[in-house]
């Protein structure tokens, strides 16, 4: 007989249904994407609600199941300007898991957004109970991260070289 703490909830199933359509989580298995939805929660944003804003403290990341948002950040003179926008699939704020330091960002909802988020708390509880899943977790978040630099990096280079001819 199955034991029962094995039993994923339907928010748990949810959860690792729509894990198993993101690519970054493709060479999970579903034993480990049930450990991951065990650890993970949903939130529900309205429409103009923030997510969190620039400078808060950072305690958790999240993934788009459903709705748009957009990465605001503040200029020199103060003024947010849009520095992406993020629909089903996308993540952020994984630099919160990894060193809890306060968001270099603000995310607002463009339309209501379904959100999956992994607290500071419940990774440290994964790696705790699951510390193979855990590592391959920081190992793709960590993959992602240095994706999302490289890119910056050629976008910073794409600026300095247009502004200096």
């Amino acid at each position: 007989m199955k034991n029962d703490k094995d039993k994923l909830s339907d928010s748990e199933e949810k959860t690792r249904d729509f894990l198993i359509s993101m690519p970054l989580f493709d060479s999970f298995n579903v034993e480990e994407l049930k450990i991951l939805a065990k650890h993970m929660s949903y939130i529900q944003l309205q429409r103009g609600e923030f997510l969190f804003v620039e400078g808060d403290k950072g305690d958790f990341m999240g993934f788009v199941v459903q709705g748009i948002l957009e990465v605001l950040k503040k200029s020199a003179l103060g003024e947010n300007i849009i520095i992406a926008r993020l629909a089903r699939g996308s993540s952020i704020g994984e630099m919160a898991l990894i060193d809890k330091s306060p968001r270099s960002a603000s995310v607002v909802c463009r339309q209501a957004t379904l959100m999956l988020t992994l607290t500071s708390k419940g990774f440290d509880r994964l790696t705790e109970t699951s510390p193979t899943t855990g590592v391959k977790f920081i190992q793709k978040i960590s993959r992602l991260l240095s994706l999302n630099m490289r890119r910056t990096s050629s976008k910073l280079a794409d600026l300095l070289h247009n502004h200096s001819g």
